[in-house]
């Protein structure tokens, strides 16, 4: 999981640099490009801090950042299949191309992966 990778996806796809966000949220500049760069995890109160300043859930921080190997083994071979299009998706809701009920759908499926 890459949650660094993740917030600089979103990040970039929204058009913010990371001074306005670290601006929006309330984080020192190094700490989010030590953060981006996965030199740093952040803890779940930074992530929430992270969320509001992207306006995302922390749903959609997740989603991004999870790969294929962490979806358990037992999942796998569905995940394999349904996981990039999960991922699209959740891009697709952040960059505003599609629509908001879509949201809730794209979440649930990643839960019942890593169930």
């Amino acid at each position: 999981m890459n949650i660094g990778n993740a917030i600089k996806i979103i990040r970039t796809k929204k058009k913010m640099t990371q001074a306005e966000l670290c601006t929006m949220c309330g984080i020192s500049q190094t700490s989010m490009s030590q953060i981006e760069n996965g030199y740093k995890k952040p803890k779940n109160t930074t992530i929430k801090k992270i969320c509001h300043g992207l306006d995302v859930s922390e749903s959609l921080v997740y989603i991004l950042a999870m790969q294929t190997t962490d979806i358990p083994p037992n999942k796998k071979e569905i995940g394999d299949i349904l996981w990039p299009a999960i991922q699209s998706l959740a891009l697709q809701l952040i960059s505003g191309e599609i629509d908001e009920p879509l949201k809730d759908l794209t979440e649930n499926t990643a839960e019942i992966l890593l169930l």
